[in-house]
C-alpha cells in the first residue's frame, strides 16, 4: 500500500502536486488544510482521502485526530504533535511545524512529518511524504520535495 502524506497546505498546494499523487492507494491530510474546496483537486483523483483538523480551519468537518489500521499497524493522525498518544500506537502522523521528521522515540514509537507543501519553516523545502507499508516490514517514509 502506498499512501500520499501531506499537511499545511494553508488553502494552496503548487498546481502539479495532484498528478504527483495520481499512483497512491490513499492520501492523509494532516491539517491546515483551511477552506475544504482545497482538497477538491486531490478528491477528483477518485482515492480515499482521510483528513484531520488543523490550528486554522475555521470549521469543524473533519475529525481532530484519526487512528487508522493499515497493514498490522496502528498509525495516529493529527496536526499538533501529541503529548500522549491512544495505547498500541506504533506510529504517529503530524503536521503542523512545517518542518520534516521521521524520529523513533526511546519507546519504539515513530514520529513522522512530511513538513509543509506551502510554507515550509526553518531552512525545509516545500515537501510532501510517500508511506510505503507491506505487511511484517518496517514502513517506508520517503520525502518528496517540491
Amino acid at each position: 500500500m502506498r499512501i500520499a502524506v501531506i499537511a499545511d497546505t494553508h488553502d494552496r498546494f503548487p498546481p502539479g502536486l495532484p498528478a504527483r499523487l495520481q499512483s497512491a492507494d490513499e492520501i492523509w491530510h494532516l491539517g491546515d488544510v483551511c477552506e475544504p474546496e482545497t482538497l477538491a483537486a486531490f478528491s477528483d483523483l477518485g482515492k480515499p482521502l482521510f483528513v484531520v483538523l488543523g490550528n486554522n480551519e475555521t470549521h469543524d468537518l473533519w475529525p481532530r485526530e484519526l487512528a487508522l489500521e493499515r497493514a498490522g499497524l496502528q498509525f495516529f493522525l493529527t496536526h499538533i504533535p501529541p503529548g500522549r498518544v491512544p495505547p498500541g500506537t506504533h506510529v504517529v502522523l503530524h503536521g503542523h511545524t512545517h518542518v520534516p521528521r521521521d524520529e523513533t522515540d526511546e519507546h519504539g514509537l515513530r514520529w513522522l512529518n512530511p513538513g509543509c507543501i506551502t510554507r515550509p519553516n526553518r531552512g525545509a523545502r516545500a515537501s510532501f511524504a510517500w508511506l510505503t507499508l507491506k505487511a511484517g516490514r518496517s514502513p517506508d517514509w520517503r520525502l518528496e520535495m517540491l
